[in-house]
C-alpha cells in the first residue's frame, strides 16, 4: 500500500493525514518482523524527535480499527504488530520471540474446511505455532 492510498483511507474514514501518522504506517507496513510499539518509536524518533510514544499506539490502534493490521497479543503481556492481514500461520520461537510467517494453499484450504464446519463467519483469526528457531536451538 502506498502513500497515496492511506492518505485516501484516512480521509475517507475522516482521520487527519500527518507525516508522523504517515512515518508510523510506513515503517509498520514495509515491515516482516512483527515489530512492538516501542520498537517502532525507536526507530522513528530519531527522524521525528518530537513524535510520542503515545502517537504511536494511537496510530497503531487506528490501523487495527481500519483493518490494515493486526495486534498480535502475548500470555507474557507483549503486544506485536502484524501488517500481513492473508490468511498465514505465525511461527514463533519460544526462545527468542522471533515471529516470521507461513503461507500455502494447504493453509487456505485447510481454513476454508474449518470455517465451512463451524458454520460461522470469522471476523478474524489468528494461528500460532511455537518452536525452537535454527538459531535458538
Amino acid at each position: 500500500m502506498d502513500t497515496q492510498d492511506l492518505m485516501k483511507i484516512f480521509r475517507e474514514n475522516g482521520y487527519k493525514v500527518t507525516a508522523q501518522r504517515l512515518a508510523i504506517c510506513d515503517l509498520i507496513l514495509s515491515r516482516k518482523d512483527h515489530p512492538t510499539a516501542e520498537q517502532i518509536y525507536q526507530n522513528l524518533k530519531k527522524k521525528y524527535p518530537m513524535i510520542s510514544i503515545g502517537t504511536i499506539y494511537k496510530t497503531l490502534h487506528l490501523l487495527k480499527e481500519l483493518g490494515l493490521i493486526q495486534e498480535l497479543g502475548f500470555n507474557e503481556g507483549s503486544v506485536r504488530y502484524d501488517p500481513d492481514m492473508e490468511l498465514h500461520i505465525n511461527m514463533i520461537c519460544s526462545e527468542c520471540g522471533k515471529i516470521h510467517d507461513y503461507k500455502c494453499d494447504k493453509v487456505k484450504e485447510m481454513w476454508n474446511v474449518i470455517i465451512s464446519d463451524i458454520r460461522v463467519k470469522p471476523k478474524g483469526q489468528r494461528i500460532d505455532i511455537y518452536y525452537e528457531c535454527e538459531e535458538c536451538k
